[in-house]
């Protein structure tokens, strides 16, 4: 697959899966953090991400979950980090135990970086997943990007070495809300993410600190 059929492929992902109204909503609140830069890791793999369901909070990371956590914490012995903020979902909290051990800073817990709750939609098949959709006893989807723009804003209100561990819809959110590009293998289990704010040209890079082969076999699941 060439490059620009991979883009294209990518594009039409967006559109597809209603990212784009998540990224109207996103935008017309831009984050400004203090910190100018962070890292960012989702959490690792689950059953749910293995089977294409909406998760419940509880859900634990599986056996290759666990070893991409740690896998990814090794990859941060190279990054100053001073504080570690997550979602309190199991998974992720789970992914952020892993690199706590790694980087020896204390996990905070975050709830709004929790995924959006999908309410009766829990258990069943994510595979055409839309973000535009308002689910059943669920967080609407204006919501959940308010909810998790306050928590990245106060997160990064810090100019300490900071990482934050979530999950795939508000790395979305928080992506789109400093304006950056997003790329397919930014969204994969595990995958820690330099996140770093370019004065020159004025807008935000990011890039994995984890080498391809490392995240290229990952789920790019729904969350």
């Amino acid at each position: 697959m060439t490059t620009d059929t991979a883009a294209r492929l990518w594009r039409s992902r967006i559109t597809k899966h209603g990212l784009d109204e998540v990224r109207r909503l996103a935008a017309a609140r831009p984050l400004r953090p203090r910190a100018r830069s962070f890292i960012f890791l989702r959490h690792g793999e689950t059953e749910g991400n293995a089977r294409r369901v909406y998760q419940p909070a509880e859900i634990p990371l599986n056996a290759a979950g666990l070893a991409q956590a740690r896998r990814a914490a090794e990859y941060l012995r190279a990054h100053s980090v001073e504080r570690i903020l997550a979602s309190d979902m199991q998974r992720a909290w789970q992914t952020a135990q892993a690199a706590a051990e790694v980087v020896g800073a204390a996990v905070i817990a975050e709830p709004r970086l929790r995924e959006r709750w999908f309410g009766d939609l829990i258990g069943q098949s994510s595979q055409d997943l839309d973000w535009r959709h308002e689910p059943p006893n669920g967080e609407t989807l204006r919501e959940f990007v308010a909810r998790t723009q306050e928590g990245f804003g106060d997160a990064l209100a810090s100019d300490a070495p900071t990482l934050l561990v979530a999950h795939g819809g508000p790395l979305y959110v928080l992506v789109f809300s400093l304006g950056a590009d997003l790329l397919e293998q930014h969204i994969s289990n595990a995958t820690p993410l330099l996140f770093e704010y370019e004065a020159q040209a004025g807008c935000w890079r990011i890039s994995n600190i984890a080498p391809p082969e490392l995240t290229a076999g990952y789920r790019a699941s729904a969350d």
